[in-house]
């Protein structure tokens, strides 16, 4: 995994469960309009889908009674928001601006800080 997208998860998943209430709604308001569109081109492979996922899922697993303390769905949808924002991150340069933004936007109103779009990940060598 790059580590664009580790340091993306690593912060996403420490915000105050508060701050990650208010971005799963505001989430799954910005899902028509753009954030299906935006899913669907940040398909990943299987193997970086399993990676994501199992990052997200460990850094959430152990904030579960936390979580849903504030909503009984928090973990859920925090961990689906989280997957689907990373993906957004690692495959950043085939979203058009409008989907990035539509998946990451909730993040950063939150302040957490993402990546630029057209930033390409680091793969190593020179850049």
């Amino acid at each position: 995994m790059d580590p664009a997208t580790a340091g993306f998860i690593a912060s996403a998943t420490a915000l105050p469960s508060a701050a990650l209430a208010v971005l799963c709604e505001e989430f799954l308001e910005r899902w028509p309009q753009g954030g299906r569109e935006g899913s669907l081109a940040a398909r990943v492979s299987a193997s970086e889908h399993s990676a994501i996922d199992h990052a997200v899922r460990s850094a959430l697993l152990p904030r579960v009674v936390e979580l849903e303390q504030v909503h009984k769905s928090l973990h859920s949808d925090s961990k689906s928001a989280c997957v689907i924002a990373a993906r957004a991150v690692h495959k950043r340069t085939k979203l058009t601006e409008a989907q990035y933004r539509a998946l990451l936007d909730p993040f950063t109103s939150a302040g957490l800080p993402v990546p630029d779009r057209d930033t390409l990940p680091h793969r190593g060598g020179t850049p």
